[in-house]
């Protein structure tokens, strides 16, 4: 009679012993990424980045895919950005920006009941605080792991930054177009003006770009930038 029982458990134990293994080194490595970001996210309540995971992102494609590639992107303090810039992304991108702490759950439900009621994914409900994380940490690819990252650094960045230096961040590092990164840069691209000098309309058409950056160009924005011109009159701004 030929036994094969202890054979079979011995490959079970080697394979589950294998599996453990790699789920503890991945776990590691999360760790330490993870503990990577807070620290990052603590150094950047002081200190302006140099650069951002997004950044990098655009940077690597545009070297795989023999692409020319102009980094346009210049620090300025959240004071020289125009309070019509400041008020026209945050209409735009996440109008509960005051209110909440890193999640818009009202968002979130208007959202999800307008999926289920067309049957399909739309829009998302991304807050600010989320956008940025994303910028600095991680990438534009969308996936469950992705998500699943960014929703943990967020309740952190809201503690550990503050509103004021999340929005002065976001403005400075997001996308404005192909190799166009933050305010100043974008305002001095499509406008020849310094962020402090955006006007109203400038800024609405600015901000209708976000969403879109690499294919939207601000002169085309004309009913979306009227969308937000009225929600900002009617947020009081």
């Amino acid at each position: 009679m030929v036994r094969t029982a202890p054979k079979q458990n011995r490959a079970k134990v080697l394979r589950g012993s294998w599996i453990w293994r790699v789920l503890s080194w991945a776990a590691l490595a999360f760790g330490i990424f993870y503990c990577c970001c807070l620290a990052d996210l603590v150094a950047l309540k002081w200190i302006h980045p140099p650069t951002t995971a997004v950044q990098a992102e655009r940077r690597i494609a545009a070297l795989l895919h023999r692409r020319k590639y102009q980094k346009r992107y210049s620090w300025v303090s959240l004071g020289r950005i125009s309070r019509d810039l400041q008020h026209a992304v945050i209409a735009g991108e996440d109008a509960r920006f005051y209110q909440h702490h890193g999640f818009d759950w009202e968002e979130m439900k208007k959202v999800m009941d307008s999926d289920l009621e067309k049957k399909r994914l739309g829009r998302g409900a991304s807050t600010i605080t989320q956008q940025l994380v994303k910028n600095l940490f991680l990438t534009t690819n969308r996936s469950i792991l992705r998500k699943g990252v960014e929703a943990l650094l967020v309740p952190p960045a809201e503690f550990i930054l503050g509103k004021q230096r999340i929005l002065e961040l976001y403005l400075n590092l997001i996308e404005w177009g192909p190799g166009v990164y933050g305010a100043e840069a974008a305002a001095g691209l499509y406008y020849n003006e310094p962020a402090s000098r955006v006007g109203r309309d400038q800024a609405a058409r600015l901000a209708a770009i976000v969403p879109a950056p690499l294919v939207r160009k601000p002169a085309r924005m004309n009913e979306y930038s009227a969308e937000i011109l009225d929600r900002m009159s009617r947020m009081g701004w």
